[in-house]
């Protein structure tokens, strides 16, 4: 078993529990045209070695421009409104998220977050496999006109 480390000399008063609320978010972070991301979490705000959590804002009818993350992971939860992700080459593959529902994203997959909302701000929480924040823009990117429609299936659950 991992031996557990000696507590602070502050007794993990500043190196323990950090809450970071909503108003502090730091704005001055890696963005892609479309959206507005926001962190909370990452090794400059709170030391975070292996993670970068935030939020996304994506306005009405809008979307982002094509995308990917390098070698990082994404995890994105659907506060409010609904997300529609095309992914792919040419942005070939297309599915719809809502409130209360994960989206992940491997690394170097190019995609692209859209509001499928007209009149109803898409909120998201955002989770990266790194404290870093990698968003490398593809604006050479064109894509399909129509993607193909992907439901996912659990491949530990079979029904």
């Amino acid at each position: 078993m991992a031996e557990i480390p000696a507590p602070p000399q502050d007794g993990w008063k500043t190196e323990g529990v950090r809450v970071i609320p909503a108003d502090s978010l730091d704005g001055n972070t890696a963005q892609t045209p479309g959206m507005d991301r926001k962190a909370a979490i990452n090794f400059a705000r709170v030391g975070a070695q292996k993670l970068w959590a935030g939020t996304v804002h994506i306005h009405p009818d809008a979307k982002t421009g094509a995308h990917h993350h390098g070698h990082l992971e994404s995890v994105i939860y659907v506060l409010k409104g609904k997300a529609r992700m095309r992914w792919g080459e040419k942005l070939e593959f297309v599915a719809e998220a809502g409130p209360g529902d994960f989206i992940y994203v491997p690394p170097y997959v190019p995609h692209q977050e859209i509001n499928a909302s007209a009149d109803e701000k898409l909120e998201c929480v955002l989770m990266r496999s790194d404290s870093e924040a990698v968003a490398v823009n593809l604006p050479d990117l064109e894509p399909i006109e129509k993607p193909e429609n992907v439901k996912w299936i659990d491949p530990t659950h079979t029904h």
